[in-house]
């Protein structure tokens, strides 16, 4: 055998043990991931999918793969998704200007349609085009639809008046939060093969249509559902320690300590709030995780670290 023959072989060689290793790797792989598969076998998971992470297309694909696949081994997923940045690009287009109190969107008539329209329309059938192309069978949903979420009026919010030291309280139109979450129609779907998602828009008792923040649906939903996980995929890998460390799991007590030396401050409070609401009103657990991380719901799932902060009762 010539030289160069034997340093093919060689590579031949190296390339098919590197082949073996991948496999055995992904094997272990499933077998640390059946004693999960079991234990959430039947179960409902709620998962929020923000608007940011649905600008990224391989992003969004690799979600909908990853819901499909819940789906696939007996889980029963339910994406509730924003899309905050869609519509204020829309606006900006149309020319809308819009003003924002603590973070929160002011809506008047003119934008609750447009939001209804991105929402529940373009942002809506995206997600369910998706979760089909990845080989599942989805339905789109918003509050509307069977009275899944009634609103009420989000209260005024304060703000500086710039015209003196005394805040102002602002009303923010047609914003609303969720006042009653009836999952009939989740629970029917759940028995099926179809796998709901849901925009954040609600009809109040007014008959008017109000605009909900994505994080506060998901979790009003997890809790009316009783779910085994609520899962706020947000863009920050979780919540962090005085050292900027990622704490794998934080209790309510805890939360409260965090919050009140500073620990825990600005976006991140209103996240972890609605998470503890979710898991008082008889979710397991909810989890604040990455959700640009490839996969995360998996790797939170199915692996014993996880990819987020899991929020337990104490």
């Amino acid at each position: 055998m010539s030289d160069e023959a034997k340093h093919t072989a060689v590579q031949d060689k190296a390339t098919e043990a590197a082949r073996q290793a991948r496999l055995v790797e992904q094997a272990k792989l499933l077998t640390e991931a059946l004693p999960y598969l079991q234990r959430y076998a039947g179960c409902d998971f709620v998962i929020k999918y923000g608007g940011h992470a649905m600008g990224d297309a391989a992003a969004m694909k690799a979600f909908t793969r990853d819901v499909v696949l819940l789906k696939q081994v007996g889980i029963n997923p339910v994406v509730v998704h924003g899309g905050g940045p869609q519509i204020g690009k829309l606006l900006e287009q149309l020319k809308i200007k819009s003003e924002f109190v603590n973070g929160l969107r002011v809506t008047d008539a003119a934008t609750a349609d447009i939001v209804e329209m991105v929402l529940a329309g373009n942002i809506n059938k995206q997600l369910v085009q998706g979760i089909q192309e990845a080989g599942g069978t989805a339905v789109g949903l918003c509050g509307k639809d069977a009275r899944l979420i009634t609103a009420r009026k989000a209260g005024g919010k304060r703000a500086p008046n710039p015209d003196s030291m005394i805040e102002k309280v602002v009303d923010l139109g047609f914003v609303g939060e969720p006042d009653k979450v009836d999952p009939h129609i989740l629970r029917l779907l759940s028995g099926s093969d179809i796998i709901p998602v849901i925009a954040p828009v609600g009809t109040g008792p007014d008959g008017m249509t109000y605009n909900i923040n994505a994080d506060t649906a998901a979790g009003a939903v997890a809790g009316a559902l009783g779910a085994r996980r609520f899962m706020l995929l947000t863009d920050v890998p979780g919540v962090y320690d005085k050292n900027r460390e990622i704490i794998p799991e934080i209790s309510f007590s805890a939360i409260d300590r965090m919050i009140a030396d500073g620990t825990v401050t600005g976006g991140m409070i209103p996240k972890i709030e609605t998470c503890r609401m979710a898991v008082q009103a008889g979710v397991e657990g909810a989890v604040i995780m990455d959700g640009r991380v490839p996969h995360a719901v998996l790797l939170e799932l199915f692996t014993a670290r996880g990819a987020g902060t899991l929020i337990l009762r104490d």
